[in-house]
């Protein structure tokens, strides 16, 4: 980033892209005190008809430029076209599900006859927009991610302003200028692309009601230890997900699924297949199922149709995730396929089969194309091994029995456990939240929109 405009490159081959202008304290100083003057003045406030218009004169705007935006993902984030297609529909289905859920969020009736001290009155609550929002979001999934964090507070009547991730911020500028000439008036969200003391200044200015923060755990707690008093936040950080295999799965469904969960997107989602356990007698099956369909994977630069896995963000991130696969092999896990870097930016996808238990790939978030498998003797051996990272999102666990089923939703420790499916299944309506190291609040579009708000109640005596 250098004074003026932050360049933006293709991941792949490190071709300049475009470039945003940067801001600078001044502008983001000004910037929140015109979204503090606009949730203060109620007179100011947009009805809630005109956000349903301009949420739905959005989604028109984004399914004309269909196209546009997929490849714009793609080439700015290195996700391959036909999964940034996905995020596309699910971009424009968020904008919608906003609108949606917009006329369903109010307040209700609260009893007062329930004793003689709150007998002769009614009581009933509302809701109202909880003031200026900053939304801190992640390269990963570009547009989607700032649907989540951004439509939301444009629905509910929030101020916001938008820092994106200095890889991708193409995406999130392209939504702020949609939703501007949807007709939204632009001093309702702004687009600030900025430095780390500026950004930081930002999020933890007293002005702000509330931090939606996408990234790193490091990042994400510092932030919310240093914010003013009374402001809210939701975080999302990263996992290791964790997959439990009992000796019913059937393999044909599972071996897929698992490769999906942990190969999309090159492994660039906090969600992703991590750490697979499976019974002893089957692991070295799986591994080498798992490492059949990663073989068969093309890797390559996301822009082109047959690209099925991208590059890795930035090439630093390929020379960490070569170390820690290397250390793994090195700590006596044996690479079942890949474990090799490809060029600069890119990693060959990797399935490990029983890495040491203190390597990193066990111990922390890869966040590259690699999946490791462990073998275990015993299931509630394995959900211990599971429930030993301070991380804890989504889990999976693949059964034919209801009662192994049962047994892993109770005892894995994570928000969310999928049953015969992957660690990366979402839909934007469900609720989405880390535990422990992995996040604070709940996400998933209802959520956010509940938490952008607070409650009013009005007590009348007749």
């Amino acid at each position: 980033m250098s004074s003026g405009h932050l360049e933006v490159v293709n991941p792949y081959h490190l071709g300049v892209i475009g470039e945003v202008t940067t801001g600078d304290w001044a502008q983001a100083d000004a910037w929140l005190a015109r979204a503090r003057q606009l949730a203060d003045d109620r007179k100011s406030w947009l009805p809630a008809h005109e956000r349903l218009d301009i949420l739905a004169r959005t989604q028109q705007l984004m399914r004309g430029r269909f196209d546009e935006l997929a490849h714009q993902i793609a080439d700015e984030g290195g996700k391959p076209l036909i999964d940034a297609r996905v995020e596309v529909e699910r971009a424009i289905d968020g904008v919608g599900l906003c609108a949606r859920e917009l006329q369903h969020l109010g307040g209700g009736e609260v009893p007062m006859d329930l004793t003689a001290a709150g007998a002769g009155r009614i009581a009933f609550t509302q809701r109202e927009p909880i003031g200026p929002v900053v939304a801190v979001s992640a390269f990963n999934h570009p547009l989607n991610l700032i649907i989540h964090q951004v439509a939301p507070a444009v629905a509910v009547g929030c101020p916001v302003i938008v820092k994106p991730a200095d890889d991708t911020p193409l995406s999130a500028r392209s939504f702020v200028d949609l939703l501007h000439e949807a007709g939204l008036p632009p001093e309702w969200c702004e687009f600030i692309a900025c430095d780390l003391p500026t950004a930081q200044s930002l999020v933890t200015d007293p002005r702000v009601a509330f931090l939606s923060f996408i990234g790193s755990a490091k990042v994400g707690w510092m932030l919310r230890s240093k914010l003013a008093p009374g402001t809210r936040c939701a975080l999302e950080h990263g996992g290791a997900a964790p997959v439990i295999v009992d000796d019913s799965a059937d393999v044909e469904t599972m071996v897929p699924l698992l490769a999906k969960g942990g190969l999309y997107h090159a492994g660039q989602v906090c969600v992703s297949v991590q750490r697979v356990y499976a019974p002893r007698t089957r692991s070295r099956d799986l591994a080498e199922a798992l490492a059949a369909v990663a073989d068969g994977l093309i890797v390559g630069d996301a822009v082109e149709e047959t690209t099925q896995i991208g590059p890795l963000i930035r090439p630093r991130e390929v020379d960490r995730v070569e170390e820690w696969l290397s250390e793994a092999v090195a700590g006596g896990g044996e690479a079942i396929t890949g474990n090799r870097r490809l060029g600069d930016t890119s990693f060959a996808p990797t399935i490990i089969l029983d890495p040491p238990a203190d390597c990193r790939l066990s111990t922390a978030e890869i966040f590259g194309p690699a999946i490791a498998v462990y073998s275990y003797d015993d299931i509630d051996e394995a959900i211990g091994r599971a429930n030993g990272l301070p991380y804890a999102f989504q889990a999976a666990c693949f059964t034919n029995r209801l009662d192994v089923a049962t047994h892993c939703v109770q005892n894995l420790d994570a928000s969310a456990v999928m049953v015969n499916d992957h660690t990366a299944f979402r839909v934007d309506w469900m609720p989405f939240a880390g535990r422990r190291h992995s996040g604070y609040g709940v996400g998933g579009i209802g959520h956010t929109m509940h938490d952008m708000t607070h409650e009013k109640m009005a007590v009348i005596r007749l």
